[in-house]
């Protein structure tokens, strides 16, 4: 990507390297571990996640460094973060202050005007029926610096495969974030389709900057990485604690590891449990690029083929499988950037394809 360092319109527009990216974003990370306010106000004890403060920064420099597979440097910042502020949310306490609680159920018509029309209520999560009133992400417990991502169409779908990781007995998680039948809510009523959505507060946004519970997963991954495993154990099962049900067996409720590589994949899918969307991303492109080819994810999805104009919704499926290595992981730069750049904003080059599995 091009890096910008002024507002001149005379400054290059070429594309740096990999390298000189991850050096600038470390320059301009220690330019900020230079920050001295603190994550509390020492006048009133007010958490105040929505501005810079020297917490943030170095939850941000853990999560930096874990994504460039230096896991000392990340162990050493996810510490110091957890030094300064380590609170996590109950979910085995049911209430707003430092617990979980429900939302309204809404009713839903659906099938209408067929023998099969009927009435299902659906019960949604803490804090999904407020679009405007900030308060209760402001006041989120494990927000270290305050940032949201956005989903215009209110629906992040889970995976089939994201949804068989969850105990969904024992882990809370499942019981406060994912909403039975969400999809009725996104008009799946005539025909009726039952499949659940996941929601955090509103219906749209989910904290996406870093928190207590990220932290807690980079300091265990990061005790697995470097093979010291009864830390990894106790850091991770410290979250679990506050996420599990509490009347869950201990086995239920903690991991345990036989081998490195038990507690690597194990704290792996404690990741995308807990961080479920906003990290899956950019956690695919450093897992398929770090020095363990055990821990590499191959994306798949089964669809109809396409044309530029259409669905060929009467063909057989197909399975199509985008390589770890594949370029097409890469988003096309909009033509005006291209045009803007004059001929020296080069197009990112594709591969000829996914594989097709018929």
């Amino acid at each position: 990507m091009p890096l910008k360092q002024s507002t001149s319109f005379e400054e290059s527009v070429a594309r740096a390297t990999l390298k000189e990216t991850y050096d600038f974003i470390e320059a301009d990370l220690n330019e900020a571990l230079k920050i001295t306010t603190p994550l509390i106000r020492q006048s009133d004890g007010v958490l105040r996640s929505w501005r810079g403060n020297k917490t943030g920064v170095k939850a941000f420099a853990a999560r930096f460094y874990l994504y460039q597979g230096d896991y000392a440097k990340a162990l050493d910042y996810a510490t110091q973060t957890l030094a300064e502020y380590s609170t996590l949310v109950d979910y085995n306490l049911n209430s707003k202050n430092g617990g979980m609680t429900y939302g309204l159920p809404k009713t839903y018509t659906i099938d209408q005007g067929t023998p099969q029309q009927q009435v299902v209520t659906v019960q949604y999560p803490y804090g999904h029926d407020n679009q405007t009133d900030m308060t209760d992400r402001f006041a989120w417990k494990e927000s270290l610096y305050m940032r949201f991502m956005y989903n215009g169409s209110w629906f992040f779908i889970p995976s089939r495969e994201l949804l068989a990781l969850y105990d969904q007995v024992n882990d809370r998680r499942y019981e406060y974030n994912y909403v039975e039948g969400y999809s009725y809510d996104r008009g799946c009523v005539k025909p009726s389709y039952n499949y659940p959505g996941y929601i955090r507060f509103f219906k749209d946004n989910l904290p996406s900057g870093p928190t207590t519970a990220e932290m807690y997963l980079i300091k265990a991954e990061c005790h697995a990485r470097l093979n010291q495993l009864t830390d990894a154990q106790n850091t991770v099962n410290t979250l679990r604690a506050k996420r599990i049900n509490s009347a869950a067996a201990p086995e239920v409720i903690n991991l345990s590891f036989s081998s490195q590589q038990d507690a690597i994949t194990k704290i792996l899918q404690e990741r995308r449990r807990e961080l479920s969307f906003v990290q899956r991303w950019y956690d695919i492109r450093r897992l398929n690029y770090n020095d363990d080819a055990t821990d590499d994810v191959v994306m798949t999805k089964t669809f109809y083929g396409y044309t530029s104009s259409a669905v060929l919704d009467t063909e057989p499926v197909k399975t199509y499988t985008l390589p770890k290595d594949s370029r097409r992981y890469a988003t096309p730069i909009p033509y005006t950037d291209l045009v803007s750049g004059q001929g020296v904003l080069i197009q990112n080059t594709y591969d000829a394809g996914s594989v097709i599995i018929e």
